[in-house]
């Protein structure tokens, strides 16, 4: 937070010097404004232009890209921004240097002034606002269904894993003990199991059994004499 105010009054500052640098003596008590846009390509004359037809006019569209990018938290912006002063500022110098046949800064008033000082302050305040400025961050969101999620609901696709090994957590461990095996005796308990005395002599039929001529004679009477 204090480093994307920070970065923000920089390069407003920046972005207000670079503005105001036009409007300023820059060489021998010629304001900025006074030289023409096309003439930093073609060569300088001694036409003076409109404020919007000069130098005036790159400056401003490069104070406009600064707020943007400082509003949309943009460094690329902000820091072409401080690019685009200084490059119009260096090919100032280069046209300038080239029409009287030396830059000199004299303390008379002659040479280069402080127009000229406040363009490179700006372009080095811009660019140094879009390095301290933090920029924005994109979260990441995590695909649908991706290693990602670290917990699915049961019978998914995706079971629960751990993301530093992708093994199963323990929702998917579950206990593979055998299940016990039905007790294949389904029927009553046997009469050796029935609790209670065996039968004695007392509980056996002893009723005589009519025999008929097809079975023989009755194996339980003693025979006849």
């Amino acid at each position: 937070m204090v480093r994307n105010v920070l970065g923000s009054v920089l390069a407003l500052a920046g972005a207000a010097a670079a503005v105001l640098s036009p409007f300023r003596d820059w060489y021998d008590g010629r304001l900025g404004r006074h030289y023409r846009i096309d003439e930093l390509f073609t060569g300088f004359t001694g036409s003076r232009p409109g404020t919007l037809g000069s130098i005036f006019l790159a400056f401003l569209f490069a104070a406009l890209m600064a707020v943007v990018g400082v509003v949309l938290r943009s460094r690329l912006l902000v820091a072409s921004a401080g690019v685009l002063v200084l490059g119009f500022t260096v090919l100032w110098m280069v046209r300038q240097g080239e029409s009287v046949g030396s830059l000199t800064v004299a303390a008379d008033g002659s040479g280069l002034q402080w127009g000229v000082a406040n363009a490179v302050g700006g372009a080095v305040l811009l660019l140094l606002g879009a390095v301290v400025m933090p920029g924005r961050h994109r979260g990441r969101r995590p695909a649908r269904g991706g290693h990602d999620q670290l917990y699915a609901a049961p019978g998914s696709e995706h079971p629960d894993t751990w993301p530093p090994t992708q093994e199963p957590g323990p929702s998917v461990q579950t206990s593979t003990l055998p299940e016990p095996e039905p007790d294949p005796y389904t029927g009553p308990a046997p009469a050796a199991r029935r609790e209670g005395p065996p039968p004695g002599p007392e509980d056996q039929d002893t009723a005589p059994r009519s025999v008929t001529p097809d079975e023989g004679p009755d194996p339980r009477r003693p025979p006849s004499s």
